[in-house]
């Protein structure tokens, strides 16, 4: 597997920060401070993906929603969930 050419940045952290990066390295759970950016790098760039992909989704079951029939008020709707409801209750209970 061949790496892609790094670039060396510079960045400013809080104190806090950076002792914990330091401690982490020190303790021998990261090799470097560069290794350790990575990692936090690929999971941030992961969240955000699956941050994207939920949106999408959502995105994609409003589209639906909106195209499956005449709106329901809120009442109405809630009314009929909670209906469904005790009749699951009550199935539950004999």
């Amino acid at each position: 597997m061949q790496r892609e050419k790094a670039e060396r940045i510079t960045i400013t952290l809080p104190r806090d920060m950076l002792a914990s990066i330091k401690k982490e390295v020190s303790s021998g759970s990261y090799g470097s401070t560069s290794e350790l950016i990575r990692e936090a790098m690929r999971m941030w760039q992961k969240r955000e993906e699956e941050y994207k992909a939920r949106i999408s989704l959502i995105r994609e079951r409003l589209a639906h929603s909106k195209q499956s029939g005449e709106p329901v008020p809120f009442n109405t709707a809630f009314k009929t969930i909670e209906e469904i409801h005790q009749q699951r209750v009550k199935k539950e209970v004999q």
